[in-house]
């Protein structure tokens, strides 16, 4: 049986007030509900509501705090390193773009790390920040191994997230948002929640052999995008978050279901390049990305094909959808936000569906 498609300000609300009902602020509760509610309202189930449960766990566990802003410990010129205390990294991640964005505004570019941090999401949020102000947005995140090194049979690198956005004139921000292996952790999560096999392309086993078992892909490994392009850019990444920020990076991160009461203690990047500084008109950078969308979305097409997309697309058509028809929930994660709502004293009643 399907879930309703529920109303985007019901389901936003019913998130925020499980974190208000937690001792968040309202403008806090309401911005991590939104990142959540957002990603699945792009089809990025593995960065939506079901990440709810669990932040809750760690929240009363004590492994991510209830402070809703990062301390700066360097600010020199466009760099600044924050250490975010295990806060939601929802909050700290806006905290930190938006610095990155001031900073290059001033500038001309900035650059904003954080140590000891919290999973932020979608990583697509700060690149669509960072290019709403007439940026080129960068941001990326560590996570704990999942990934083996190219001919390894042990999980050195994460599938460590990475996205970019820049600006256009005539429209939506392009943006890019990947996790650096062929598949989230979190949709082979959901896959095994409903029952579903996943490509062989995904994961292996823990014997190392490819599967479409999403259980037995949770015990084995995940397999990087591009093969040794994957692994390698997911490297660089951790160099960038972990390493820039002196936190944790490799098996220093820990994973976010294991052991809930230890901090995930992953790390982020922030990049924000001022679009005007690189032309004499503040618009022409703009201009220039829009030119190049439209030699894209006006190529031939492959026979079969009705329409070639430029990144970031097909998730911002689905979100304008959703604001129309309603956000569809896979029936466990419906359930999972409903029962995690009671426990903090939040009933809900679900509405029906607005499709």
């Amino acid at each position: 049986m399907s879930a309703p498609n529920l109303p985007v300000r019901w389901l936003t609300d019913a998130v925020a007030s499980v974190f208000g009902a937690l001792g968040f602020s309202e403008q806090a509760a309401g911005l991590v509900a939104g990142s959540l509610v957002d990603a699945d309202m792009r089809g990025i189930g593995s960065h939506g509501v079901m990440l709810l449960p669990m932040y809750v766990d760690r929240i009363r566990a004590g492994s991510v705090s209830r402070a809703e802003r990062a301390e700066v410990v360097r600010d020199k010129g466009a760099v600044a390193v924050l250490d975010a205390g295990h806060a939601l990294g929802q909050l700290t991640g806006d905290q930190a773009m938006r610095l990155a964005v001031a900073k290059a505004q001033t500038y001309g570019v900035g650059v904003v790390t954080v140590r000891r941090a919290f999973h932020f999401g979608g990583a697509f949020r700060y690149v669509d920040l960072a290019a709403r102000n007439g940026c080129v947005g960068i941001a990326a995140a560590n996570t704990r191994p999942l990934m083996p090194a190219p001919g390894g049979a042990s999980a050195v690198v994460g599938n460590n997230p990475l996205a970019v956005g820049v600006p256009r004139a005539g429209g939506r921000p392009v943006i890019l948002d990947v996790a650096l292996s062929e598949a989230a952790l979190g949709k082979i999560r959901l896959a095994a929640d409903a029952g579903r096999e996943i490509p062989a392309s995904w994961a292996t086993d823990a014997q190392g052999r490819p599967t479409t078992d999403p259980a037995a892909a949770l015990k084995g490994l995940l397999l990087p995008s591009g093969a040794h392009k994957g692994y390698g850019l997911a490297f660089m990444v951790d160099v960038l978050t972990g390493v820039l920020s002196g936190g944790a990076y490799g098996r220093g991160v820990q994973g976010l279901y294991a052991d809930v009461a230890v901090p995930n203690d992953c790390a982020h990047f922030f990049l924000a390049l001022d679009a005007e500084t690189f032309a004499e008109d503040a618009e022409e950078i703009a201009r220039r990305v829009d030119d190049l969308a439209g030699q894209v979305l006006g190529s031939a097409l492959a026979p079969g094909t009705e329409q070639v997309h430029l990144p970031g697309d097909i998730e911002a058509d689905r979100y304008d959808r959703a604001l129309r028809e309603g956000v569809a929930l896979q029936p466990s994660v419906l359930a999972g936000l409903v029962g995690v709502a009671a426990g903090v004293g939040v009933p809900l009643t679900v509405p029906g569906s607005v499709g």
